[in-house]
């Protein structure tokens, strides 16, 4: 059984993990511990919890319970006192609580969702990420880069503070992979925070795992303007260090006219710019996402298409 480790946070992770864990694979999502907006955020705030996030949606995407069961974990509280949050992040937080640990608290409510894989925080220390841009204005938390429109007018740096290091169960993982996919998702607010934590890029630039990169569908206004495929490529591996990877996967698909006017205000589609032999370009554009209702965070609505990019890992694991 192939062994795969999925890189990422957010929905990105939950499009990859949903597709995948229908196959006979060994699968790990290495989940950020950066997120602090929406529910999560105020749930670190005031109970001093890791963020459940993200770790929420990829075990929801592993699961194997009811579908009943996956509805309550993502159903969002609309009104009153526990408007905007979400019940799976409320459990994911008791749980942390009542057992004193946060991984002890993902691997119960991963029994209680009966999923297949393990979800592993990239680290188990609490984190803030930062960005000083090019003015010399600091953005605070991943809330306030994920809102920003003014990163794509230039960064000095991005980091988290404290420096955390890596937990080493995501070591582990990264070091005995056969496949390690990193992406989609946030360039800054998902992706990046992985490879800021002590010993993760160090681990991808030593794992012998066969490494694929899966470039977002849209840009973000304000924050990857214009950007095309090889612009998210040559970030990811600053990072990183090196270019690690054997294959890039890319979107070749315009969506309707009528869905580019609705999200016209949030960003433009990328393009790809990139020709060589590891690009796999094909249509990935999914169904239009409704946002939450309830949620406190207004998040990207174009999604990949959970079926067809799942069809192109496959072929990869498949020639492994």
């Amino acid at each position: 059984m192939k062994k795969v480790v999925v890189i990422g946070g957010g929905t990105g992770n939950f499009t990859v993990l949903r597709g995948l864990k229908n196959y006979d694979l060994d699968l790990t999502a290495i989940v950020s511990m950066a997120d602090d907006g929406g529910s999560t955020g105020i749930l670190r705030d005031e109970l001093g919890v890791l963020p459940p996030g993200d770790v929420r949606q990829c075990l929801v995407a592993l699961s194997n319970s009811s579908r009943l069961m996956r509805s309550l974990m993502n159903y969002r509280f609309e009104n009153g006192g526990l408007g905007g949050h979400s019940f799976g992040n409320l459990l994911l937080s008791a749980l942390e609580k009542v057992t004193g640990s946060f991984e002890k608290a993902v691997e119960e409510m991963g029994r209680i969702l009966f999923i297949k894989g393990k979800v592993i925080p990239v680290t188990t220390h609490q984190v803030r990420l930062k960005m000083i841009l090019k003015d010399r204005s600091v953005l605070e938390g991943e809330k306030e880069i994920y809102l920003s429109q003014a990163i794509d007018r230039g960064y000095q740096s991005i980091y988290l503070e404290p420096y955390p290091k890596a937990n080493p169960h995501a070591i582990s993982e990264i070091m005995n992979a056969d496949l390690i996919i990193i992406g989609p998702g946030g360039l800054h607010t998902s992706i990046i925070p992985n490879l800021l934590v002590k010993g993760i890029s160090e681990a991808l630039r030593k794992t012998h795992a066969t490494t694929v990169f899966i470039a977002n569908l849209m840009n973000r206004k304000g924050q990857t303007t214009g950007y095309k495929v090889s612009d998210y490529h040559r970030e990811v591996v600053k990072y990183i260090g090196e270019d690690i990877f054997d294959y890039i996967l890319v979107n070749n698909q315009n969506p309707p006219q009528e869905l580019i006017e609705i999200y016209a205000e949030e960003g433009e589609i990328v393009e790809n710019d990139l020709d060589e032999e590891r690009v796999i370009s094909t249509a990935f554009l999914g169904e239009l996402k409704p946002q939450e209702s309830g949620d406190l965070l207004k998040r990207n609505l174009i999604r990949h298409n959970t079926k067809q990019i799942t069809q192109e890992l496959i072929n990869i694991v498949n020639h492994l």
